[in-house]
This record gives C-alpha cells, sequence and structure tokens, in this order.
C-alpha cells in the first residue's frame, strides 16, 4: 500500500514540474467543483442556481484548457459540452428570472 501512495505522490510531484500552472488551475477547478456540488447537496430542494452555475461553467472552461494542454480530446470534448449546456441553462434561469 506504501509503494502505492508513494507512486501517486511521485506522479503528482512529476505532474506539477511539467507545468505548474496547469497543476494549480486544475486543483483550483477541482476546489470549484466540489464546493458547487456540495453547496448544490446542502441547499436542495432550492439551490442558488444563478450563483452556483457561472462559478461551476468557469471550473469546466479550466478544465477544457487543462484537457487542451494535455491534448485530451475525451477531457476537452467533456468539458466543452458542459459549458455549453450548462451555458444554455443559465441563460434560461436569466431569462425566466426577468
Amino acid at each position: 500500500m506504501n509503494g502505492l501512495f508513494s507512486q501517486i505522490f511521485e506522479w503528482i510531484r512529476e505532474d506539477h514540474a511539467a507545468y505548474p500552472v496547469r497543476f494549480y488551475l486544475e486543483v483550483t477547478a477541482w476546489a470549484v467543483s466540489i464546493g458547487c456540488s456540495l453547496t448544490m447537496a446542502l441547499t436542495v430542494p432550492n439551490p442558488p442556481l444563478a450563483t452556483l452555475y457561472p462559478i461551476w461553467i468557469g471550473g469546466c472552461c479550466i478544465y477544457a484548457w487543462a484537457a487542451w494542454t494535455r491534448q485530451s480530446f475525451g477531457m476537452l470534448a467533456n468539458y466543452c459540452l458542459l459549458v455549453s449546456i450548462d451555458s444554455i441553462a443559465l441563460i434560461r434561469i436569466i431569462m425566466h428570472a426577468n
């Protein structure tokens, strides 16, 4: 088990060393994702979607950029699609609020 943790920490160290800006942005996007999910879970049935969606979309944009720099088509496609879907949802929320 210790060998597995050593490998994971080494991989994290190497990832950080390879592209520190991407590493910190991905950690930020991860924190945004967890924060939005926790907020959603704690506030159902009436989550503050007008507040959460822009934050979530921003995190997805960071992940999309990170996927681009990693040359990961699957991740890039996923996060671009999430940005599109959630942007439409945000627009619908704004339109219905007026």
